[in-house]
């Protein structure tokens, strides 16, 4: 197969396995294009993308720092190449994956601070479903948990936005850019539960009649409620981190990127504008993979 006809595929792959954006799938081909034309021109190769090598790759990047990009754009670019023979791979098109060790340039960005999936667990559990507004405050960590949302984005989320038959709500981000994010069954289970008890029997102000999480009073509620929301359960739940409701946000990334997500599906359902922001969390790998090696490798355990 040629070039073209891969890249064809690729596309294919994004649109209607991914569901990705045109704005997405032109920034992955951009990137696959890069690689095309320096083996094409630079290398004066007439290698296929599956005869690259690891070496061939690794060129690539050297290239990429030659020229002058910033550690942000080779970063990005890279990400995309290593989705693009991901994706080769999954389609049986390549048998080993040159793509896989390749390093990404460090752009000095800190990871925030994240929850475990255990933690999680221990802070939902917190909560006390007895109280009248048990059922709310425990949607509302399993929305912001489950979907990757901003305080603002859950302040103004709205109940003709929550698509239950299609399990997906529809989130008003920043620069009022629209995204549709899926949304997993406990957490729908969490907001129905919340409608068919607290919120139908409150008295509920005009201007909030369409907004799906509520205040006591029945009005719009405040970043500043939600973050004191966060904050008490995970006092309940004995967690010692510093958190906030943008660290549900960040673990929600975090266990994605973990478990294998495709950086720019995570980037999508953010709503980051830019890959190389949704690229912090790539930096949980390599602790991911050395904690799990050095447990689990029969080479590193203890002989007795």
């Amino acid at each position: 197969m040629t070039w073209k006809e891969r890249i064809e595929d690729f596309q294919t792959y994004l649109k209607l396995e991914l569901s990705l954006s045109e704005a997405s799938q032109a920034a992955y081909l951009r990137d696959i294009d890069k690689l095309r034309r320096f083996v094409k021109d630079i290398q004066k190769s007439k290698k296929s993308a599956d005869q690259l090598t690891h070496k061939n790759l690794q060129s690539f990047v050297e290239w990429l720092n030659e020229i002058g990009l910033s550690a942000r754009s080779q970063a990005r670019i890279i990400s995309g190449i290593k989705s693009f023979y991901r994706f080769l791979l999954i389609d049986n098109q390549i048998i080993d994956n040159p793509a896989a060790l390749l390093d990404s340039p460090r752009i000095g960005m800190k990871l925030p601070e994240f929850l475990s999936v255990q933690e999680i667990s221990r802070m939902i559990n917190s909560i006390d479903l007895s109280g009248p507004l048990g059922h709310r405050n425990r949607a509302i960590v399993e929305v912001m948990y489950g979907c990757g949302l901003r305080a603002s984005e859950l302040c103004n989320l709205r109940l003709s936005h929550v698509y239950f038959e299609e399990s997906f709500i529809r989130v008003v981000g920043k620069g009022n850019k629209v995204r549709l994010i899926p949304i997993n069954p406990p957490a729908m289970r969490s907001i129905q539960l919340y409608l068919d008890g607290t919120r139908r029997h409150q008295k509920i102000k005009p201007n909030a009649t369409d907004i799906l999480f509520l205040s006591k009073s029945g009005g719009i509620l405040s970043r500043v409620m939600v973050f004191n929301i966060v904050k008490k359960h995970a006092a309940l739940a004995e967690i010692k981190k510093n958190i906030s409701p943008h660290a549900l946000r960040h673990s929600f990334a975090t266990h994605l990127v973990e478990g294998g997500a495709d950086l720019r599906a995570v980037q999508e359902m953010l709503g980051h504008s830019s890959i190389t922001t949704t690229e912090i969390y790539t930096h949980l790998d390599k602790n991911y993979l050395k904690e799990n090696i050095l447990s689990f490798h029969p080479r590193s355990q203890k002989k007795s």
